[in-house]
């Protein structure tokens, strides 16, 4: 079996990795990377392809997938309420510039 060839995988986890590849795409990233990392996401959580027979299935971890939605805020809430404010003005400010000169 080549590098690469995904035979070993179920279709569960060959959508999987489509859908994992769709969100990484639609954040800006490139469809090779989004590609390497979502293989990479569906391999983490279910330990590879895997082949039907008895005995042979594993528990799938969710642990990687979970952790990404609470890491987000945690950096913005340690910061004072102030410079949290102060960045979200700048942002609104340079998004409305951004605005204007695309529609000029």
């Amino acid at each position: 079996m080549p590098r690469g060839d995904k035979s070993a995988y179920t279709d569960k986890q060959k959508r999987k990795a489509e859908h994992i590849e769709e969100g990484y795409e639609s954040r800006g990233v490139s469809r090779d990377e989004a590609e390497q990392r979502a293989w990479a996401t569906v391999n983490k959580e279910s330990g590879g392809g895997k082949k039907s027979g008895s005995g042979r299935g594993h528990p799938e971890n969710h642990l990687s997938s979970e952790k990404g939605g609470r890491i987000g805020g945690r950096a913005s809430a340690s910061r004072p309420a102030a410079e949290r404010s102060a960045s979200a003005k700048k942002a609104a400010a340079t998004r409305k510039r951004h605005e204007q000169a695309a529609h000029s």
